[in-house]
């Protein structure tokens, strides 16, 4: 997946995610726009959202990193 793939959908994460939204909710949704997108592409695009919008909407972004941080902790156990 390429850098625009993850901007793509860490842009679509941003827009989607609300504080009351379950990672399984949020991948959900994701896939709705991007089917082709995997678990780790989403946690993924997390990350890279997180980084680009860090400054922007703190609230949003609280909540993209407690769901990128727990998919990659359930990726290594």
């Amino acid at each position: 997946m390429d850098a625009t793939e993850l901007q793509a959908i860490g842009d679509t994460l941003m827009r989607i995610v609300a504080p009351d939204m379950t990672p399984r909710q949020l991948i959900k949704a994701a896939r709705k726009e991007h089917p082709n997108a995997s678990k780790k592409d989403i946690a993924r695009a997390a990350f890279f959202s997180i980084i680009a919008n860090a400054d922007q909407d703190h609230g949003k972004v609280k909540n993209l990193q407690a769901f990128a941080i727990a998919e990659r902790v359930d990726d290594g156990s």
